[in-house]
């Protein structure tokens, strides 16, 4: 999924305004790229889905995961960012350690009519490994099962299917 960093034009105002208060010093406390991202999520404006997408991409560019996924869900009440802000959004809960969280915002993802057959396979690898992750093997396995089916040459799928298949067994 590509991603655009580019910020609009009334969060460009804002950082001006930040920067020009600040002097362009960084903080001892706070480096400038997390400084910036803040300053871009703390607008008044309520924003759009493109703005909460933008800010939301910022925010996880700079680490800041569990923000990052708010406007992400925000994002995706957009049909138009649907697909996108879900994946994100797993993605940001994954990487925030909100693994139970993560699996249902990619469920969720899938559920958007407007998904690509490869955009479906990249999030069912993502599903797979997070299950994996908290164990959760016979739906993971099912969710490799599934990609199997759509993308057989997809990463590791195979191996991943044989493992847990044996694990089962065993």
């Amino acid at each position: 999924m590509n991603e655009t960093n580019a910020l609009s034009l009334t969060q460009e105002t804002d950082l001006e305004t930040t920067l020009a208060a600040s002097n362009h010093r960084e903080s001892p406390l706070m480096p400038e790229a997390p400084r910036l991202a803040i300053n871009a999520a703390a607008s008044t404006e309520i924003p759009d889905a493109h703005d909460s997408y933008e800010r939301a991409t910022t925010l996880k560019n700079v680490g800041l995961f569990r923000q990052a996924a708010e406007h992400f869900e925000k994002a995706a009440q957009d049909p138009a960012y649907a697909l996108k802000g879900l994946a994100q959004t797993g993605l940001c809960l994954k990487k925030s350690g909100q693994q139970e969280e993560a699996v249902a915002a990619f469920r969720k993802a899938l559920q958007v009519p407007s998904a690509s057959s490869k955009e479906q396979v990249q999030i069912l690898y993502l599903l797979g490994r997070t299950l994996e992750a908290l164990g959760r093997m016979p739906e993971a396995l099912e969710a490799y099962r599934w990609l199997r089916r759509e993308a057989p040459q997809y990463q590791d799928v195979a191996t991943r299917i044989e493992s847990l298949s044996s694990k089962k067994r065993g």
